[in-house]
């Protein structure tokens, strides 16, 4: 009898160890770890990461794991949920190429609270987070982007597996207890993008799809038995949340390294709209114009992303970051996109809302790219002025430095944690493999 895919994929991550994750991997695994801390600890104190580490916190039981940005540890289960929240919870999160999904809020959150629980060592977490990247990619790839385009949001959707496999690792489970694994969290997977709006609805997802694979692995564990077919049956996962799909994509190559690229994020708002900040930036910076005499903004956008982040007159901050024409108006205003251009004060300054107003958004199938814009800025007197990117600030083709990176999270954790702590907490990360025991990284999340 021929294997199932999670059989085969089970197999595959069992025998799974340090040698086997590339130095590339492990290049950009420990830099998303510091910037996935940094993002956590700023998020952390925002209205969603606050209400996440009250809600963690009344639920009671055993202390196993951190939350972030707090004193208090709570159950494994539950510092998972909150701190996938509070990763999410400022828009600064890392990206896959393709802008679909984030890594870290599922997997890093997952393995952390995991990692804390078991005492394991930074060599064990940085195993852990590997697996977990590459199976959420393995799985986005099998499904997207009819997953995304059915209407499910693919970092919990296919983050729940990331998840499950990460903490599995941590367990040390056995490929027949993997399969049950799966099984598990892809009878948990879930998201909806119906997340859009003055609401903190969008923070929330990547919350469970942490929790659940925590879940999934810890049952797993205890012997519960889960369903071997969850990817390919007639009932599975692809089934249910695709129209098409491409099952070869969750078993191709594995005998060879995998080829892991994690893009980081700049600005404080939905990736895809990271390309339209860069235009206006260029356009900010090379033509200086005179904004009161801008009458008209064209963006152009690829079919991918043309229909989304189209609102012009966010209502809240939440709405804000995921605004096209906002975000550029700020950008073209301010010179920058951090999380202090998204506040509900600013979003009534008149010339804020007057540029926003002005950005009409079309479509363009020739662009290059799904995340390519391309933005003409006209004059009063009819001059324009035109940038197209199709490779943001932080992507792989124009990456942020280490410097910048570093920046980053000094500027996110330093308020929180201040800078002696912040400094030992880079370092550690930095030299996360000769630690013994990732309850000492974890103790410097907890401000004084």
């Amino acid at each position: 009898m021929s294997q199932t895919l999670a059989e085969r994929i089970a197999e595959h991550f069992a025998a799974y160890a340090y040698d086997d994750v590339p130095d590339r991997n492990r290049d950009a695994l420990k830099p998303l770890l510091l910037d996935y801390l940094g993002v956590a600890v700023a998020g952390s104190r925002t209205a969603s990461g606050e209400v996440a580490r009250r809600f963690a916190k009344s639920t009671g039981g055993h202390a196993q794991a951190t939350l972030i940005g707090d004193r208090e540890r709570v159950p494994a289960l539950q510092a998972a949920f909150a701190n996938a929240i509070s990763s999410h919870s400022v828009e600064l999160d890392d990206i896959d190429v393709l802008a679909l999904f984030h890594f870290s809020p599922p997997v890093y959150s997952a393995a952390l609270a995991t990692a804390e629980q078991v005492g394991a060592t930074g060599r064990d977490l940085l195993v852990a987070l590997a697996a977990g990247c590459e199976m959420m990619e393995r799985v986005s790839r099998a499904a997207n982007p009819s997953l995304r385009n059915r209407g499910y949001h693919t970092t919990p959707a296919c983050g729940v597996f990331g998840a499950a496999i990460a903490s599995a690792k941590l367990f040390g489970l056995s490929a027949e207890a993997i399969v049950s694994t799966f099984g598990l969290a892809g009878a948990q997977a879930g998201g909806l993008m119906e997340m859009y709006g003055p609401s903190m609805q969008k923070r929330f997802n990547p919350g469970p799809a942490a929790r659940n694979g925590v879940t999934a692995a810890a049952m797993a564990k205890l012997g519960f038995t889960g369903a071997a077919t969850i990817f390919e049956g007639e009932r599975g996962f692809l089934a249910a949340f695709t129209d098409r799909n491409d099952p070869a994509q969750l078993v191709a190559d594995l005998d060879r390294p995998y080829h892991l690229d994690i893009e980081f994020k700049p600005y404080s708002c939905a990736r895809p709209i990271h390309n339209a900040i860069d235009c206006a930036l260029e356009i900010r910076r090379r033509d200086r114009p005179d904004l009161a005499a801008i009458r008209r903004i064209r963006m152009d956008r690829h079919p991918d992303w043309a229909r989304y982040h189209q609102n012009a007159s966010p209502s809240t901050y939440h709405e804000a970051q995921v605004s096209l024409p906002y975000s550029v108006a700020v950008a073209l205003v301010d010179g920058q996109a951090l999380f202090a251009q998204y506040n509900n004060a600013r979003l009534r300054e008149p010339l804020l809302r007057k540029l926003s107003s002005l950005v009409e958004i079309a479509v363009d199938s020739t662009l290059p790219r799904g995340v390519s814009c391309r933005m003409t800025a006209e004059m009063d007197d009819g001059t324009q002025f035109v940038s197209q990117v199709d490779y943001p600030k932080g992507s792989i083709q124009n990456p942020m430095s280490e410097a910048e990176l570093r920046a980053k999270f000094d500027s996110l954790a330093v308020p929180v944690l201040g800078t002696a702590r912040a400094d030992e907490l880079a370092s550690m990360v930095a030299h996360l493999e000769s630690c013994r025991d990732v309850g000492d990284l974890t103790a410097l999340l907890r401000p004084d």
